[in-house]
Order: C-alpha cells, then sequence, then structure tokens
C-alpha cells in the first residue's frame, strides 16, 4: 500500500514561495492503480516524485506497505520502486537484456537468476527474446522502447511501481494496445500503482481509483465510476467534460445491465406463433430464433411474421451482433449504433443465449446515479471557491 500523509512541497523562487503539493492525504490499496489527474502545473507530478525522493518533501510523509520512508537510505527507496517515465530513458550504450537487468544486478542477483528474468519479462510485454534482448534501444520503435522501460520497471520485481506518463508520447493505436497489455499484467502482478496521466479516458480505463488535482491540492479522490457518476464540485464537473455520462459506458458491463426475460422461438414453430410471442412480450420489431442448444440463429422480424405463412426457419434474418456478459456499454453502444438496433440478445461463454440489452435499459442505468445525485442535498462546502 502506498500512504501519503500531509505531503507538502514548496519551492522557493525568486517570486518567493510557490506551494507546488498543498498537504497531500490519500491511500492506495495494494494491487490497485490510482491515476494522478488534473491540468498542467497542478501538482500531480511533484506528488509522484516525492515518493521516490526525485523532488524532496517539504513536509509529511510517505508510507510504502507501512513502513515510513523518511529515515530510508535513497537508493534502497528508488531500487525497491518501480519507476518509468515517457521519456522512457533507456541507456543507449546498453542492451535491451542490459537495461533490463540493470538494478536486479546492483541487488547482487546472479547471472543466470537477472538473465532468465529478463527472458520472463521480454514474453509478459509480447516481445519474442531471442530476437530483442541483445538489440540497442536505438534499433527499437519508441512502442518497443516504451514497453522495455516497463519490463525495466517490473524487473526487480518491486511491490510498488511509479509511472509518469509513461504512454503519452506513443501513437494511439500503440498506446491502447499497451494499456491493454499492461492491464493483462496487472491481474497477474497485482503491484500497487501511481500512475501520471493527463488523459481522462486513460484514467478511466488504467485506474482502479482517480485523484483528481487542481492548484497543488487533491480535489477528489474516488472510483472512476463515483468519479463521473458524482464529481464532488464545478471544478471536477467541468475538468470531466459534458460527455461524463458516456465515459461511463466503458465502466459498466453487460452484466449489470442484462435482463434474463428474452423470448425466443425455434426453427420448427411457425411464423404465427413467432407473431404471438413479439405481441406478448411488447416487442417492436423482432423476436430471436435459437437452436436445439439454445444459441442464436437468426431473427424474425414482426413484418415477416405477420404477411407471410409458413416456418421461421425459412423466413429469417441474420442476427446483426451479440454481447457477452463481460462486454462493456460503450461495445454494446457501438454495436447498436452500427446495426440500427435498440436491442441485442447476450449470450454465455458457450455461445448460449442467457438474456438481451436493450437501450432503455442502457440509459436508464447510466441515468440513475445522475438522478440520485441531483434529488440529494447540496452541500455548499464541498465546492472550491473559483
Amino acid at each position: 500500500m502506498i500512504e501519503l500523509d500531509n505531503l507538502t512541497k514548496v519551492f522557493d523562487t525568486p517570486k518567493g514561495a510557490v506551494v507546488a503539493a498543498d498537504h497531500i492525504s490519500m491511500k492506495v490499496p495494494n494491487g490497485e492503480i490510482c491515476i494522478l489527474l488534473g491540468p498542467s502545473g497542478c501538482g500531480k507530478t511533484t506528488t509522484l516524485k516525492m515518493i521516490n525522493r526525485i523532488v524532496k518533501p517539504t513536509s509529511g510523509k510517505v508510507f510504502i506497505n507501512g513502513e515510513d520512508t523518511t529515515g530510508m537510505n535513497t537508493q534502497d527507496l528508488r531500487r525497491n520502486i518501480g519507476y518509468v517515465i515517457q521519456q522512457i530513458g533507456l541507456f543507449p550504450n546498453m542492451t535491451i537484456e542490459e537495461n533490463i537487468t540493470l538494478v536486479p544486478q546492483l541487488l547482487g542477483w546472479d547471472k543466470a537468476r537477472y538473465r532468465e528474468r529478463a527472458r520472463e519479462l521480454m514474453a509478459m510485454i509480447s516481445m519474442e527474446p531471442n530476437a530483442f534482448l541483445k538489440r540497442f534501444p536505438s534499433e527499437l520503435s519508441g512502442g518497443q522502447q516504451q514497453r522495455i522501460g516497463v519490463a525495466r520497471a517490473l524487473a526487480a520485481d518491486p511491490p510498488v511501481m511509479l509511472m509518469d506518463e509513461p504512454f503519452g508520447a506513443i501513437d494511439p493505436i500503440n498506446r491502447a494496445v499497451i494499456q491493454d497489455e499492461f492491464l493483462k499484467m496487472q491481474q497477474e502482478l497485482k503491484k500497487t500503482i501511481m500512475f501520471v496521466s493527463h488523459d481522462i479516458d486513460e484514467a478511466i480505463k488504467m485506474g482502479d481509483r482517480v485523484a483528481i488535482f487542481r492548484e497543488g491540492k487533491l480535489v477528489q479522490h474516488s472510483s472512476p465510476d463515483d468519479l463521473l457518476a458524482a464529481p464532488k464540485n464545478a471544478f471536477v464537473e467541468s475538468f470531466l467534460g459534458e460527455d461524463r455520462a458516456l465515459k461511463r459506458l466503458n465502466l459498466v458491463k453487460v452484466q449489470e445491465v442484462v435482463s434474463d426475460k428474452i423470448a425466443t422461438v425455434k426453427p420448427g414453430d411457425t411464423l404465427e406463433t413467432a407473431l404471438a410471442r413479439i405481441e406478448d412480450y411488447g416487442y417492436q420489431n423482432a423476436i430471436l430464433m435459437v437452436n436445439d442448444q439454445r444459441q442464436p440463429v437468426g431473427l424474425i422480424t414482426r413484418t415477416k411474421a405477420r404477411t407471410t405463412k409458413g416456418y421461421c426457419r425459412d423466413h429469417f434474418e441474420n442476427v446483426p451482433a451479440t454481447v457477452t456478459l463481460k462486454d462493456n456499454l460503450r461495445k454494446v453502444a457501438s454495436l447498436m449504433f452500427s446495426q440500427d438496433a435498440t436491442w441485442l440478445p447476450c449470450v454465455d461463454d458457450q455461445g448460449r443465449v442467457c438474456g438481451q440489452i436493450t437501450q432503455r435499459a442502457m440509459t436508464h442505468h447510466l441515468g440513475s446515479r445522475f438522478r440520485a445525485r441531483e434529488a440529494a442535498p447540496r452541500n455548499p462546502d464541498s465546492a472550491i471557491k473559483e
């Protein structure tokens, strides 16, 4: 766990004292990622750098796994904290293997152990060890170098990692890939991470918690969903943007919204039966056709069922798309918009229909937090004076 207790930094400048971080107190539980977010000059990077003492605190304390780091030797402290920056900072005259294993060597690991660790990490970041370990940084793309930076930070298996806009200089496509790979690693490694970002979408995607800074102060520290649904004051609300309800689409899974009430027909049912079930369930446009394994195989439209005689197997249309319980609502919304659909069937891991998700259910779910917030009494003390 990382705990900051009234951490403060005051810089002396020719124009007088400047408070860069003002009594920051917060906790990051073990195995979680906390994203530090805010406008330029708000104190987020200064706060991060005080943890490994790149910036020396003016006052306050940093605890790592309950241990006060105030009296720790600075070099020992840094060797036990992984650190990744936007500029990467690989040593150009060292091979990739030498870059990755630098800290383990300083900690006295034997050669076999640290070389094996380098190979493990290369596989973890999806780079072939035999193809890359003997290369130099100049022979790698920017995205590949950034992955090596992450691997180097993980080399000594530190319990804590600090990341200062680590993916900020990478193009959007590669950034998304590296973010996904890092989150997969985190599911296994469970590091405790503080991560500076300037990107709200990245913060929502990567963070278990998000800390919003303004003018050196910590304004709000909460889960991404709580942050988007209940911004603490006008500044946070404005910073997140008017589309914050849409940003929540990334955070909500289908399983939170799905309804298990869904009408179906089988290929051997008549169109008359299909029309009756459409009417009974109040469907406007179509009903799902499933096989004996309850897997979706087609749609019977209301128009076809009303105007045609025969069996469903002879008059179905293709299912435009299906979703799974683990999909997020952003994917669902995209599929609905592209297919001009108001509902989609949901399937389990075996492809069997387990329910449906509708546009109405999605908007109701997303809006419930906002409606509850509007109905709650206002607390004038929660707003920061502009």
